[in-house]
Parts: structure tokens; sequence; C-alpha cells
């Protein structure tokens, strides 16, 4: 039925809703946006329900049921393209406050009301429910309630900031809503934001017999919640969750969780002062630049998922290699539902990393009865007979390009037809792999990065021989994985390692020069990186980092300092090994004590952020990427450059081209050629945002 007005409710007539009038009393209204796949609320639809609300308040039902039609989930949350055209046209907080009329309509109802939740809850979905006296919810693994609008640069503005520190007490709400973590099924009755949990065949039911009947909250919980929201506990526990706050975010970064945490403790009167505090404050936020940024992260996101569409037709994967990459490649694909064989040259290697992947199992797999299962489809093979069978083969073996060769003549022979090969190579050009692939049209790259189950980007690295079909495969078993695929060309360290390399070696260069560790960190993370790139060095491993460095610095005519010049000692490759740069004690990085009074060089954050900004110009100026908001999302989503800042070519555009350019300049002239503007600064493409 969605997509054509439909009969409604009592002569009335929806697109998106549809009403169902029981004989024991109960209305069932049904979420089902037209043309969709899934349930966005837009403004349209939020009309829709107004008037609906508006005839139930009339003549009330026995009670009411709010369900979604679509069979993936309940409610996605808000149209985010809408919310940014709204904001274009500055009429954002008219669209908060027919959100929050239509939910408190409903939350004014004299009957029950009960939302019935199966798969995704996200957003103003979650904000629907909350307006709802209960909340039943599957217990399908896919059922997940949250909160998510601080990714956005906002927060919740129909009600919801409102609602859900009032049902289930500050702190747990607080935590959702600052960290826009969702929830699964269980953790959410634990809060007490569902009321009960049932399978999802005797979900319908279950939701309309809550709805039959007057329930009230356990008194526990409802003073918990009333102990944790009162004046004085607001005063209490702001500063506290500030705190918190600052170890993860800055204020002038991501204002959000702050204005949150402000709105609600001056937070005073009734509902109708509240919903007006919150909309103001949402709306100020809307038209931030972190806020607008961080929308256009969202669909950059969103276009890099639906390059994966389609069926990959892989389902067995053979990695060679069993070092921390390799190793971690392959649980990552078993975890995520593959048959997987990892092979090495030795039974110890392979031995490591199967016990580094029960670790991976025990934190991913909640489920303790089904982690075997999951175990089981990861399978070491130091004989390499895997690659019989493979539909995909990865090779993630030393960074040296005539090894890699020399096992691709070893094993493609032994390939199905179809089977695809590829290379975890961070650098090497595709050129000087595939010299003796009998079918170049099958072989690819396929870059992951450290750490796999935490980084989201995988570089589809291409090459002229590349065929169309290997592309999207590839890009759909990505998606099968839960990775971003970015296609790149095969050029040296094709996107990502290309573009922050410069900004490394910079950094190390900085570091042999006498400045301290600490204080580079700083400057990067002051400007928002998520880590310095001293501590970044080490993490990825100065043995890595100095092979990138050997085959990058000849094709980018760059110098090497002293910590990437040469291959790290024994037992001083950085975070694995418990010394680098910096001494490591239990994964966390000891930096030593600045010298007292110490100031950092007044040009260091443009000396560590103008070489990237540079080579980012560059790799879109040579086609490494189909377009500048691509280079954007693969640079996010690889490295983490600040989220808040749109992407290297989006913060280059609202800085000014011409303002970065003369500080470049600057820079070259205090400290020589490898500032030097390289091709692409004089791109329309820097000045008119596409």
């Amino acid at each position: 039925m969605a997509g054509k007005a439909t009969a409604g409710f009592d002569g009335l007539r929806f697109e998106h809703w549809h009403v169902e009038s029981r004989a024991d009393g109960i209305v069932i209204a049904t979420i089902d946006r037209a043309g969709q796949t899934v349930n966005a609320l837009s403004q349209d639809m939020l009309i829709e329900l107004g008037t609906l609300v508006e005839r139930l308040a009339i003549d009330p039902p026995k009670g009411v049921v709010f369900r979604s039609g679509k069979a993936s989930g309940f409610v996605a949350g808000a149209d985010v393209r809408e919310f940014q055209a709204f904001d274009a046209q500055g009429t954002v907080k008219d669209a908060l406050y027919r959100g929050q009329q239509v939910f408190q309509r409903i939350a004014d109802l004299p009957c029950p009301t009960v939302a019935a939740i199966h798969g995704y809850c996200m957003g103003g979905g979650t904000e629907l429910a909350l307006a709802c006296r209960a909340r039943v919810a599957s217990k399908d693994p896919s059922t997940r309630i949250g909160l998510p609008e601080v990714k956005l640069g906002i927060y919740p503005g129909w009600g919801g900031s409102v609602r859900l520190p009032r049902l289930v007490g500050a702190p747990a709400a607080m935590d959702m809503m600052l960290t826009g973590r969702a929830l699964s099924a269980s953790a959410a009755k634990a809060i007490g934001l569902v009321d009960k949990l049932v399978e999802p065949a005797a979900l319908l039911d279950a939701a309309i017999d809550l709805a039959s009947r007057s329930s009230t909250r356990p008194f526990a919980q409802h003073f918990r919640a009333w102990a944790s929201n009162c004046w004085p506990a607001r005063q209490v526990l702001a500063p506290i969750l500030i705190k918190q706050v600052g170890r993860k975010a800055r204020r002038e970064h991501y204002p959000a969780p702050y204005a949150l945490i402000d709105t609600w403790r001056r937070a005073s009167g009734g509902i109708t002062s509240l919903l007006s505090a919150e909309r103001r404050s949402v709306a100020r936020l809307a038209g931030t630049a972190t806020a607008r940024n961080l929308i256009r992260v969202f669909f950059l996101q969103e276009r890099l998922k639906a390059q994966g569409s389609g069926d990959s037709g892989i389902r067995r994967v053979h990695v060679v290699g069993a070092g921390v990459m390799g190793g971690d490649i392959a649980a990552w694909s078993a975890c995520k539902g593959f048959e997987v064989t990892l092979n090495d040259r030795e039974q110890r290697f392979i031995d490591a990393a199967l016990e580094r992947a029960q670790a991976l199992f025990a934190k991913k797999v909640k489920d303790d009865a089904r982690r075997p299962a999951v175990a089981a489809r990861l399978r070491g093979d130091v004989a390499g007979d895997g690659v019989l069978d493979a539909d995909l083969v990865i090779e993630a073996i030393l960074e040296q390009a005539q090894a890699k060769r020399a096992l691709y003549a070893q094993v493609e022979p032994r390939m199905q037809p179809g089977a695809l090969l590829t290379s975890n190579t961070s650098s090497i050009p595709l050129v000087e792999l595939r010299e003796n692939i009998a079918r170049p049209a099958r072989f690819a790259g396929l870059h992951y990065f450290n750490p796999v189950a935490l980084m989201p980007l995988v570089e589809i690295v291409q090459h002229d021989a590349m065929a169309d079909a290997t592309r999207q495969r590839l890009a759909a078993f990505c998606k099968a994985i839960d990775k971003l695929p970015v296609l790149v060309a095969g050029t040296p360290g094709f996107l990502v390692n290309r573009v922050l390399f410069p900004y490394l070696l910079e950094a190390a260069t900085a570091l042999s020069e006498g400045i301290p560790g600490a204080v580079i960190d700083k400057a990067a993370t002051r400007f928002g990186m998520p880590m310095g790139p001293i501590e970044l060095i080490d993490t990825v491993g100065l043995d890595v980092a100095a092979g990138v460095a050997h085959e990058l610095s000849p094709y980018l005519g760059l110098q090497l300092p002293a910590a990437l010049s040469t291959p790290p000692e024994a037992g001083k490759r950085g975070r694995k090994d418990g010394q680098g740069l910096y001494r490591w004690v239990e994964g966390k990085a000891i930096k030593p004590e600045l010298p007292k009074g110490y100031a950092a060089p007044a040009d260091l954050e443009d000396r560590l952020v103008l070489p990237l900004l540079n080579e980012a110009i560059a790799a879109l100026h040579d086609g490494v990427v189909a377009d500048a908001d691509l280079l954007d999302a693969g640079v996010i989503f690889g490295t983490g450059f600040a989220p808040f800042r749109g992407g290297p070519i989006q913060y280059v555009r609202e800085t000014g081209a011409d303002v970065l350019l003369a500080r470049l300049q600057a820079l070259e002239q205090a400290h020589g050629p490898r500032f030097a503007p390289r091709a692409g600064w004089d791109s329309p493409t820097l000045r008119n945002p596409t």
C-alpha cells in the first residue's frame, strides 16, 4: 500500500500512515513512508500524524499502538536531507516546533499509547516512542534504540532531551544522548526505556495487551528518575558531565554536548517551558559550522555505503599473512559471517592470530551461545589449501613488491577461475604488482587500516586492467563486512597514506628538531585530530611507518627525518612492543613531562596541517579519487581528520584557499621547499563548494 493514498481513519486519508480500528477498541497506527524503503520522519508525515492524533483526542479509543510497516525497522529518525534544507531556509525552529507539538499531543492523549519497536529505532523514532506511555521491543539482534543526533552536531529536539531523563534518570539518559550510542533491546529494558521484551512474532500482540490496560512505572524507577533530575541534582551532575565530555571533545569543536548539558542544568517550569528551551538551543546549534559539516559527513558516509549495492558473490575468504593486519582482516571477515582460512609460513604465526581473534569475538559477539559458531568460521591453514575454494584471496604479507609478486605466482594458478586476488598493500602502485598476473581483470588492492575492527574505511585500489565487475564485487564485500569502500587510483600511497604521510613526516621532523612529542600531539588535537601524529606513528608501528616513508618519499620529493629513515631497533616498533617514540603501558602512551615554561612554536599547527592540505589538493588534482567529496570522505574515515571541519577540501573552502596558500608560502620561506605549494591550488573546486 505504500506510495498510495489509502482509506484512513473515520474518513480521513493518509499517504504515510495506515490506521486500523479493532473491535476491542485498540487503534493500530502503522508508519509506512510512501515510496521509501525506510521510515524517516518528514514534515509531511508529521502533519499527517498531527491530524490523526487530533482525531484520536476528540474520540479517544481504548488504546493506541504505533508500529512500523517496514520489515527492517521502526523509524530511522528525522529526514536529514529535509533538515538540511530547513537550515538553508532558516526554518529549523519551525520544523522543531511542529515535531514537538505533535509528540506532545500524543503524550497528552487520555488513553494508553504504546510503541511496538522492531529493528532500528533512532532519533525522531525514539522521540516518538518516548512520547508514548509504554514501549515494547522485539528481542531480535537487529533491534537498536538510540538518539544519535549529537553525531550531527545537534541533540534531540522533538522533546527527547526533556522526556528521556524523566523516564530513565539523568545518568543513563545523558550517556545515550552525549555519546549517540544505540542500545540493544535488552540494554534498553535494563535502564527502563523499554517496558517489555518479546519475540518478534509476538510484538504486536504484546503491544496490544499493553495498550488495553493502564500501567504505571515501578516506584523505584520513578523515584530514581525524579531524584536525578531535581534542581539540586542537576547542579551537582552537570559539572561532572561537562568534565567527562571535555576529555573527549573540545567545546569550540563540538558544542552540542555542552549545550545539551547547559540547557538541562538550567531547565525550569512546565513541559511547555522545557520544550521551548530545547527548541531554542537545538535551533542555534543547527546553524553552526560544526552541525553543517557533520551533516555533510553523514551524507558522505551514505554515498560510500551506496557504492556497495548488490551481491558480491563472495562466501569464502582466504587470507595470506597472519601478522597484525592479515590476522585481524581474517578475524573481522569471520565475525561478519564469512568462511575464512588464514595462511602463513609457520603455524606459530597463525596461532598468535587465532588467539587475537578470540579476543575480538569475545568483544563483538555478545551472545555466548553464538560465539563458538563464529569462531568456527575462522580456520588456520598452514598448507594454504583454502585458496582452492576461496572466492576472495587477500594478500597481507610484508610490504615488498618482489615478495608479493613471488606469492602471486604460487597462489594464482591454484585459484578458482572466478575468484578475486587482492593485496592489502598500503602504498605500492598496483602496476608494480600485476606484472605477471594471469588474470589482471580480477586483481585489485583492498587496503584496510589499523586497527581493522575500529577503522571504517577500506580503499579499493584500481588499475587500468581491472574489470568493473571486480570493483563492484569488492564494494559489495566491503558493505557486507560493515566497511566503507572508497575507489582510489593505484598510484603510490593511494589516497589516505599519500595525504597522511606529509603530516606524519613533518611531525617527525619537528620531533627531530627538539620539539617535544607531547607538544606536537597537542597542536594536532587542538586542531581537531583524534590523536596526535607522534602517538599515531607509534600506534601504526615505526616499522610500518618507515616502510611507507621509503616508498612514498621519492614520489613526493620529501626527505626523511631520523625517526623514519631506518627500520626501528628490535623491540622498539611502538605500541605493539611497548616502546617506540613513546613508552607504552597497557596500551597507553607515557608522554614525558614538558620542560618548565616551554612554549610551542607559533607556526607549529600550520607546519602539521598545511602539508596534509597541500597533498590533499595535489591528490585531487591528480585524479586519485573522482571528486572532492570522495576525497573528504576518504580522509575523514581513513585518518580521523577532524569531522567537524568537513574534510580537507571543505576546510580549505571555509577558511579560504588564498588565505591558506599565503600561510603555506610563508612556511616555505621560513622552513624550506618541502612546503612549496603543490599543483591544484588554483582549482575552482576550492572556491566554489559543490
